[in-house]
This record gives structure tokens, C-alpha cells and sequence, in this order.
């Protein structure tokens, strides 16, 4: 059981301190070659020697050695009312270095954050060693994004904390629910994207599965959301600001990065011809820790995030010689690749920055998961397929086929054939976009600049794969859409493609939407796949969302009715369970329940909107919301449209015909890319639409309009339980899953869409 494996196996080690914002010079040489998958603390500065060891958990010898401190380890915290005060107060005074004369609520918050992250720590470390003690099949989740939301209020709740902490605060004198607002939403994600990311890392550790996920460390988020004159303002979102209670830097998990340099042909010492990749500058890529609980579970996962770092800090001849830009230009460019989430690509060097971006992060994911897999004594390449599963999260990630057959066969010296056998049967790719504009291709030149190996592999394998299809289907346009290459409109790597084809499954994330990527994407590949008796190689994962965040979290009062009606909080991982409610649509006490849940719920909301916006709303409206990223295909101008419909409805009307409409409030919110004009431009509309409407006194009482600025986890965590109806309507068949349509519905309100 898992109490029980546990207790055996309370043997963790105690996190790092807090790293500085410089790490340790690198240790690597440029003109050197093929010493990826080793960590940084491989390597001893004096003598470029291999460190010894740490000691194993079996190690009879070390554990007499060290049996006084592992007794020290074995038994966890407790989590009574006292032991939780006792905890916090501590933290109080010796992590936060505060007095109980000067001890704020934001104090309160830290300290107490700090105490769970304890908590949390003993149950990462033990999760762990449990995996590695049981040699367990690993799965790895790659993404661009991960939109988290805040963790404190998650963590308790996954932990069962709650309770004992909200009695502890209130005993200090602080409402735990005062605490929430002073945590910072993580600026690691935009949309539904960086969402699904987010609730499949909580999925899978409730699950109980032995999945981390593997991302970057973003200084900054997409940006801050001002609304200025009704216009859109981006404004830097420094996320990092204050210390970040939940992770844990790794200076000693920190791998080498290459970019630039040229191919070198070489014979090794078994006569076979290879290639080595020299020169150019290499970077580090230092990790970050995010434990990520399970609900009702001892399993606690882990998001392992990259920050890029200069290899060599600081040039102390420039700055010697009072060049002092120059004297920290590296570090400016390394740190470069960690700063914004999707910087600006509509020039060439933000395309060469996010190509930089994605690379960093996908190699440094793939040397740290394969150095943990080789690592473990008689293991055989042969068996990552039965022990590893790497799955790219949309195109970003997909660098990683190209990526892992480098290291495969020039770092491990694998054959080709084996190689390529080897990375087609361990990563898998998830379509997210039906728009095949939307598949990421990197021009031929850049990468020749920026990873002239990597381009040097993609020829390899299309040059191989062209000749398979030449026997299959002859020479055509047929041939030509499946070739990793495009010509027009200018000569690219076609990241997709190269997905599909190094991919195990590839799978679509709705029903309608795997269809469509089989039938217009990736037809010609769907096609080929189908030629090959490789039927079952698309296949279907509906997306969804965790109800942990989006109903216990989110909306409390709708959650306990749920647990009252159902005798149990069983529901929260299995929501089949609520078709029980059923019989119960007609009961008078559940509808009373009910409806004072979403009264309360439209207050919160009504609060909020008062606040930011200035604008009074009447919960007696019905709340009509749409809050997605702002995008043409989405239609948030269709919406605007309907709008405008019934105004023109109400103030034809007259005074008597007017009071019978049905008071409606409007609510439009999300984030435009910063160059995207028509979208910015819907962001003015929607502002102007409130000025006319909410100002005309013959309009106002029936209907409001208002722009929700700087859309997020936590401003979703309050609008999607007060929605009486929610928008969805973006243009059939271009919406690949949409997901924020479960979170509005399973809080009860009513949806509008198209099929999508």
C-alpha cells in the first residue's frame, strides 16, 4: 500500500537552498564535442573528473555511516493544528527573518506557504524514490506552456490540508482566504494550451501515474493586460518578482546547450564514419522544480522548468577595459531565451529567438530523461521504448525527434536504423490546431546558422524516407506533401511532418477533430500510414478539466452541494458520479441550494467587475460571458454583433416593452498578441460598445457591456462559476477542442456553440 511503501522509503533529501541569480560558470569546452547528458556536477572544476556517486539507498556501509541523520528523516510532519502554527510561526522568524512586531499578511502567506512546501517535499521525494526503487515506465510531457494558476489554495486542497491549515491561520489571527491574492499567477502560459498542460499534470498525479513535466522558466508571461482608452497595453508581466515559495532551484541539474558551430566527419575507434558537432556557444540550462500534488493520493509529480544562463557570467577583460556592456552581453543573450513566453516572431531574429527557445528547452529535457534512464545499471538502449514515452504537446516540442536521434547517434554512438527504431517507438505528438498554417516551419537558413547538425538529420531522414515513398507511390504532389522540406513560400523544415513521422501515435484532441486531422491535416500522411497497415497510428484523446481546480477550488458552496447530495467527495475523480444527481433535478431544497450557490458566485463576480472596471452589475441580469484568447476565428466579433442587435432592440422599445426584456450583463475577456491588429481592434469595439451602452440611460438597467482586462487562471477561478450562459462559437471546424466550454458547464451554466 502506499502508507506502507512510504514509510519505508522516508529517506529524502532536503531542497536546495535558494539559488542565486548567477549560477556557477560552465564547465563545458565549444570546441569539444558530444559530452551532452551530463549534468554540470558531473564534472569536478579542479580535475574535469567524474564526482563520485551518491550513496544508494542500499548501501549498507553509508547507511551505518548516516543512520543517525536518515532516522532524523523518517517520519513526516505532522499535521495537527498545533504542529501547523508551530510550523508557520518558524517560518515566520527564520525563513522570512520577521519579528510578531512586523508580520503582514503577506508574511502570513509566505510562512505559510512554506509550511505546506514541507509538507509537499516529504511526499515529492518519497514519490521519487518509490518510482526509481520500482523501475518504473516513465512518462514525460513536453510543453511550451503550462497556464497553472495559483498553488497554494490547489496544494492544500490535493493535500487535505485545508481544514487544519484554516483553523492554524485563524488561531494566528489571519482568514486563510485573505492569504490566496498575494500569490502571483505563474506566467508560464497563455490559453487552452498551457491549461490542458496544467490539468493533465494534476490528472496524472491523482492517478497516481509517474509523469513529470518538462517546460521553461519564464521571467516573463505574455504580458500584463491594461486597457487604456478602451485600447489594449502590454505591459511586463514579472511574475518572479517576489520569491516563488513552490519551486526549487537545481544549480546541480544544469546541461549544456549548443547553437552555431559547424559538422565535423570523424572515424571513431570501431572504423565507423560519424559526425561530431563543434564550435559555436554553448549555453546552460538550469532546472527549477514545481511539485505537482495528487488529489487524494500520496503521489506527488514534479514540472521540471528550464531557466537559460550564460556559460561564462561575466568577461572581466571588457569590463577591465570599460567595455561594460560587452562585459555581460552573454549573459544578456543567454537569459534572452528564458524571458517572454512567444516572443514577437514577425522578424527574423524573433523567429530565431523561438527557435533558440524551443531547442533549449527540448534538449535539456531530453538529456535530463535520458541520462535518468541509461543511468540505472544494466540498462540497455533497447529498452527505451518499455521504459520511456516522450509526448510533444503540439508542435513547439517537436524538435525533440530531431533532438533525440542526435543524441542517440552521435553522443551514444548508436546505428542509425536502431536509432531512428528507437525514437519513432518512445515519442508521441498531440495535434492541437486543424489550421495547417498554424504547423511551426523553421527556414532551412536559420537552422543552418542556429543547428546545422540537426538540419544535416531531418535531410538524413527525408532523404531516406523520399526513397521508401518513391517505391510505394512513385513522383507527385502526393510525394512532395510528405516530404519534411517545403519549397514555397520559402524553403522550410515542416515541424509537423516530422512530428507525425518520428511519432508513435499521434492523436487529435476532440472527436471532430481527429477526423479532420486525418482527413484534411495529415491526409496524405493518415493515407500512407493506413498503406503501411498502420491503422491505429492517428488516434483520439478528448482533452478536459480537472473539477479539483475549476469546482472544489473555485466555486466551494457548488462543491459542497455536490458532496452533500452524493454522501461522498468521490466525484471529484469520477464525475460519472454526478448523474446520480438526475434523479434529484426536480428536488425543491437542491434547486434552493443551487440557485443561492450562483447567487453567491455573480457577487463575487459583480465585486470584481467593480473593482477593475468601475461598472455596477445586477445579479438579477443574466450573465452572458466570453473569455477566450481574442482571435477572428473565435468570433468574439459575431458576439459584438449580437450585442449591438439588442441594443438596438431595447431602445426602439418602449418604457413598457422595455421592462420586459430579460436584464443581461455581458462580459467579454482575453488576451490579443501584441502585433495582431483586427484582434486589438475587437478589444476597442467591445470598449466602445460599453461606453454607448452602460451610458444610455434608456438601455443600461436592461443591458451591460464590459471588457474584463488581464484574463487569468485566478480571474477565471471567478467568472466561470458566476456564468449564467457562456459564448462559444468560433467558427466550425476550426477549434480544436476548446476546454474552457467544460469549466463554464460543470458550474452550472448554459453554454451557446457550434459543434466544435
Amino acid at each position: 500500500s502506499w502508507p506502507y511503501r512510504f514509510a519505508c522509503i522516508r529517506l529524502g533529501t532536503s531542497p536546495p537552498p535558494q539559488a542565486e541569480a548567477m549560477t556557477t560558470p560552465g564547465v563545458w569546452d565549444a570546441s569539444a564535442a558530444n559530452f551532452e547528458m551530463k549534468r554540470k556536477s558531473s564534472f569536478s572544476v579542479f580535475s574535469a573528473g567524474t564526482s563520485r556517486p551518491r550513496p544508494a539507498q542500499g548501501d549498507e556501509e553509508e547507511k551505518g555511516k548516516h543512520e543517525k541523520l536518515w532516522n532524523l528523516m523518517a517520519n513526516y510532519k505532522a499535521n495537527d493544528v498545533d504542529a501547523v502554527q508551530k510550523d508557520v510561526v518558524s517560518h515566520v522568524e527564520y525563513s522570512l527573518a520577521c519579528t510578531r512586531f512586523g508580520f503582514s499578511k503577506e508574511d502570513a502567506y509566505r510562512a505559510a506557504s512554506l509550511a505546506v512546501r514541507d509538507r509537499l517535499l516529504e511526499s515529492f521525494n518519497d514519490t521519487n524514490a518509490w518510482y526509481e526503487q520500482q523501475d518504473v515506465k516513465r512518462g514525460y510531457y513536453l510543453s511550451a506552456e503550462y497556464l497553472l494558476g495559483r498553488a497554494f489554495q490547489n496544494a492544500l486542497v490535493n493535500l487535505d490540508l485545508e481544514p487544519a491549515f484554516k483553523e492554524a491561520m485563524m488561531g494566528l489571527g489571519f482568514e486563510l482566504e485573505e492569504l490566496y491574492p498575494f500569490e502571483a499567477d505563474p506566467g508560464l502560459g497563455n490559453g487552452g494550451l498551457g491549461r490542458l498542460a496544467a490539468c493533465f499534470l494534476d490528472s496524472m498525479a491523482t492517478l497516481s501515474l509517474p509523469c513529470w513535466g518538462y517546460g521553461i522558466r519564464y521571467s516573463y508571461g505574455i504580458f500584463k493586460q491594461d486597457i487604456v482608452s478602451g485600447w489594449q497595453v502590454e505591459r511586463p508581466d514579472y511574475w518572479l518578482a517576489k520569491p516563488v515559495p513552490w519551486e526549487i532551484p537545481r544549480p546541480d541539474i544544469t546541461y549544456p546547450i549548443r547553437f552555431g558551430g559547424t559538422v565535423e566527419d570523424y572515424t571513431d575507434e570501431k572504423g565507423t564514419h560519424r559526425q561530431r558537432w563543434v564550435g559555436g556557444e554553448i549555453i546552460q540550462a538550469m532546472a527549477y522544480d514545481n511539485p505537482i500534488p495528487g488529489f487524494d493520493t500520496f503521489n506527488t509529480n514534479n514540472l521540471r522548468l528550464w531557466r537559460s544562463l550564460p556559460s561564462e557570467e561575466f568577461d572581466f577583460d571588457s569590463f577591465n577595459e570599460s567595455r561594460y556592456t560587452e562585459a555581460v552581453e552573454a549573459r544578456r543573450r543567454a537569459e534572452d531565451l528564458s524571458a517572454v513566453l512567444y516572443p514577437n516572431d514577425d522578424k527574423w531574429e524573433g523567429k530565431m529567438l523561438r527557435l533558440k527557445q524551443q531547442y533549449m528547452f527540448v534538449s535539456a529535457s531530453l538529456q535530463d530523461l535520458l541520462r535518468e534512464f541509461i543511468k540505472r545499471p544494466g540498462r540497455q538502449w533497447s529498452d527505451l521504448p518499455s521504459k520511456v514515452s516522450v509526448q510533444m504537446n503540439d508542435t513547439h516540442p517537436t524538435m525533440a525527434v530531431v533532438e533525440m536521434m542526435r543524441l542517440l547517434v552521435d553522443v551514444q554512438k548508436l546505428g542509425w536504423d536502431e536509432a531512428w527504431d528507437l525514437t519513432r517507438r518512445t515519442c508521441n505528438y498531440t495535434n492541437h490546431t486543424v489550421m495547417p498554417e498554424a504547423l511551426e516551419k523553421w527556414p532551412v537558413e536559420m537552422m543552418e546558422q542556429l543547428l546545422p547538425r540537426h538540419l544535416q538529420i531531418v535531410g538524413e531522414i527525408n532523404k531516406r524516407f523520399m526513397e521508401e515513398l518513391a517505391k510505394m507511390y512513385g513522383d507527385g504532389p502526393k510525394v512532395w506533401g510528405l516530404s519534411l522540406f517545403q519549397e514555397e513560400p520559402f524553403k522550410g523544415i515542416r515541424m509537423g511532418n516530422i512530428a507525425v513521422l518520428g511519432s508513435a501515435k499521434v492523436n487529435g484532441v476532440a472527436a471532430i477533430h481527429t477526423e479532420i486531422v486525418k482527413k484534411e491535416t495529415f491526409a496524405d500522411f493518415y493515407q500512407y500510414f493506413c498503406d503501411k497497415g498502420q491503422k491505429d497510428k492517428f488516434v483520439n484523446m478528448t482533452n478536459g478539466v480537472t473539477p479539483r481546480r475549476w469546482i472544489h477550488c473555485a466555486n466551494r458552496p457548488l462543491s459542497d452541494i455536490f458532496t452533500k447530495h452524493l454522501s461522498s467527495h468521490k466525484w471529484l475523480t469520477d464525475m460519472s458520479l454526478m448523474k446520480q444527481l438526475i434523479a434529484k433535478k426536480d428536488d425543491p431544497s437542491l434547486q434552493a441550494e443551487w440557485m443561492a450557490a450562483k447567487r453567491a458566485a455573480k457577487e463575487k463576480l459583480a465585486a470584481h467587475v467593480k473593482e477593475h472596471m468601475g461598472i455596477e452589475m445586477d445579479c438579477e441580469a443574466l450573465f452572458d460571458v466570453q473569455f477566450k484568447r481574442i482571435h477572428e476565428y473565435k468570433r468574439q466579433l459575431l458576439n459584438c454583433f449580437y450585442i449591438v442587435h439588442r441594443y438596438l432592440m431595447i431602445k426602439s422599445a418602449s418604457p413598457s416593452e422595455r421592462a420586459k426584456f430579460q436584464k443581461r450583463a455581458c462580459f467579454i475577456g482575453g488576451k490579443a498578441a501584441p502585433a495582431y491588429v483586427n484582434a486589438k481592434t475587437i478589444i476597442k469595439l467591445v470598449g466602445n460598445l460599453g461606453e454607448v451602452i452602460n451610458n444610455d440611460p434608456d438601455v443600461s438597467p436592461y443591458l451591460k457591456v464590459g471588457f474584463v482586462p488581464n484574463y487569468s487562471v485566478t480571474v477565471a477561478q471567478v467568472i466561470c462559476p458566476a456564468s449564467d450562459i457562456s459564448e462559444h462559437i468560433s467558427t466550425a471546424g476550426t477549434e480544436a477542442s476548446g476546454t474552457s466550454n467544460m469549466k463554464f458547464v460543470m458550474n452550472g451554466g448554459l453554454i451557446i456553440g457550434t459543434m466544435d
